[in-house]
């Protein structure tokens, strides 16, 4: 008998704290009108003080745990997909684990930036679909406002934080029709952060290890390999573009989102967004629009959503369900 992975449960979580874009222009050489017509950005959250990666992944997984109605004990797989881990070790999910008394299963990481929450899906339905596991947490979770210089207007202006959790349980029908997932780490350098444990930890103890981004390149280098991978992903399902009911983009960039809709000849109004509301929060970005998707009523069970993202690295992914 054929395993597959569905979707049981969704959960989002945000800091209180919100930046507009009106207190940037206090800041930095930048304005309102300009962010938003080159971003659709309006708004981003910043997580508190006192408030790290494992708060904000503990609160999205919850309310994913209560939306799928289960046991947090009947959880056998942990992922969490995050480019902002608190420490170097114990990684996020082992600390998140001990967070929500669970004990035993394995519980690992993945780092793929903003294409990280697409990279952990995979990796818990090839863990459900071969028996590895039954039912999967799978989080992406991001306090990317602590590696950005927020005197860098090209790159304060993008970013925030946020943390989204799925719970996935193992079926006997899709589910997750299908997977995707590409890298090249010949574009490393044109969205990075050049420093790191092993090559200047100085560095990274000041907190001056921030991103740096040639924004243009990136642009041009997203519309593309998202183009690509739409088409990869339909092919591998025998599926035209018809077929898809809703398109949950990495929340990168209005224009980026906007060129991928039109590849797919979708209307804007079956493209959840909320870019313009949580600016770009990485690995964090998929399943927190998700959940909007979800708790706001547009995304309704039995309908076929596609995600795609695409990160430094370069990395980028699809996935493709049914809700």
């Amino acid at each position: 008998m054929t395993i597959y992975a569905r979707l049981i449960g969704t959960g989002s979580y945000l800091p209180e704290r919100v930046m507009t874009n009106a207190e940037l222009e206090t800041s930095v050489d930048t304005t309102d009108a300009w962010i938003q017509a080159r971003t659709g950005i309006q708004q981003r959250h910043i997580a508190g003080e006192n408030e790290f990666t494992l708060d904000l992944a503990e609160a999205a997984s919850r309310r994913a745990i209560e939306a799928a109605g289960i046991n947090p004990n009947t959880i056998d797989l942990i992922v969490v997909a995050t480019t902002t881990a608190d420490r170097v070790f114990p990684s996020t999910a082992c600390l998140l684990q001990s967070k929500l008394d669970i004990h035993g299963p394995p519980a690992f990481d993945v780092q793929a930036v903003c294409s990280g929450f697409v990279y952990a899906l995979d990796v818990a339905n090839r863990f459900i679909q071969t028996g590895g596991a039954t039912r999967a947490l799978v989080v992406g979770a991001e306090t990317f406002s602590r590696i950005i210089d927020w005197t860098d207007r090209n790159t304060c202006v993008l970013f925030g934080d946020g943390a989204g959790a799925v719970i996935l349980d193992a079926a006997e029908s899709p589910g997750i029709y299908s997977t995707h997932l590409h890298a090249d780490g010949d574009y490393a350098n044109l969205l990075h952060v050049p420093k790191g444990v092993s090559t200047n930890l100085v560095a990274v103890q000041e907190g001056t290890a921030f991103v740096e981004m040639q924004g243009t390149e990136v642009f041009k280098m997203a519309v593309n390999k998202l183009g690509e991978i739409v088409d990869e992903t339909l092919a591998a399902n025998n599926m035209q573009y018809s077929d898809i009911d809703w398109l949950v983009p990495h929340q990168a960039n209005i224009r980026i989102i906007k060129a991928t809709a039109k590849k797919l000849g979708m209307p804007m109004d079956k493209v959840i967004q909320t870019v313009q509301y949580h600016g770009n929060t990485s690995a964090a970005s998929i399943p927190l629009a998700l959940d909007a998707g979800i708790r706001e009523g547009y995304i309704k069970p039995g309908e076929t959503v596609l995600m795609e993202a695409f990160g430094g690295g370069f990395t980028w992914g699809s996935a493709l369900l049914k809700v």
